[in-house]
């Protein structure tokens, strides 16, 4: 009896070990989400005439993206209906 639950501590120590090292791999996760970032403050593709970081001109420019906490993208709430997206959008481009 005593050499089962001596290995049920062992491996409820390394079961809680393994998840303590995974926990913050997934809280750091992050994603490429279009069409959320405000002028001149997205991440990099910010399509035709820019270059990367912070070139977008119009707030929530579609085609322009910003690195969030991955799984959030989709779900967050934006002015007037808009939503993220994981693929450049066709809204909210700057004028030609």
């Amino acid at each position: 009896m005593k050499k089962t639950a001596s290995t049920a501590v062992v491996a409820l120590a390394v079961a809680t070990a393994l998840g303590t090292l995974s926990a913050p791999a997934m809280a750091d996760e992050k994603e490429k989400c279009y069409g959320v970032s405000l002028a001149g403050a997205n991440d990099c593709a910010a399509g035709p005439g820019t270059t990367c970081a912070g070139t977008s001109t119009v707030d929530y420019q579609g085609n322009a993206w910003t690195l969030v906490p991955a799984g959030t993208c989709e779900t967050m709430e934006l002015p007037d209906g808009r939503m993220g997206s994981l693929s450049a959008l066709d809204r909210d481009l700057p004028a030609s």
